[in-house]
């Protein structure tokens, strides 16, 4: 049975820096200010990314703002933080990575059954020539999709 879902964060532009292939989903260790915060959607994930360093996978970059009632047990907003993940997943993770270009980009931060998830997928950059590629692309769908409602409507 799925659970509900609620995106706090989303990171629109790793679509557009990336292609992106296999996603994965992780649980974050954090604390409880990042956790009251994160339910609030002070999440930036735009410039973040994830390393896989030794056995374990940790997210860098991500800002998660402080929690206007933490008082002096508040968090440090860009600190590394660790993803929880299987050996298996891990490891095919730590493999992708020695692949030349490839990095792993956090898409999107949920609740899901009350807890903090992260959706994460194997990226490989893209060149300027792939990103206009792709920007051209979506016009042309949207003009198709723009012509056949005006067909529709005659």
């Amino acid at each position: 049975m799925e659970g509900k879902i609620k995106i706090l964060s989303d990171n629109r532009s790793a679509g557009h820096h990336y292609h992106l292939s296999e996603r994965m989903e992780a649980g974050l260790v954090l604390t409880g200010t990042e956790v009251k915060s994160a339910r609030d959607g002070k999440i930036q994930l735009k410039e973040s990314f994830a390393e896989v360093s030794g056995n374990e996978v940790w997210l860098v970059n991500a800002h998660i703002g402080q929690y206007s009632h933490g008082n002096i047990m508040n968090h440090e907003p860009a600190r590394r933080r660790k993803l929880l993940l299987h050996r298996k997943e891990i490891d095919k993770l730590a493999g992708a990575t020695r692949e030349k270009g490839l990095t792993l980009v956090p898409t999107k931060l949920y609740l899901k059954d009350g807890l903090v998830k992260l959706e994460i997928a194997i990226g490989r950059g893209k060149k300027l020539h792939d990103k206009r590629e792709s920007e051209r692309e979506r016009e042309m769908k949207e003009e198709a999709r723009a012509g056949l409602r005006r067909r529709a409507r005659q």
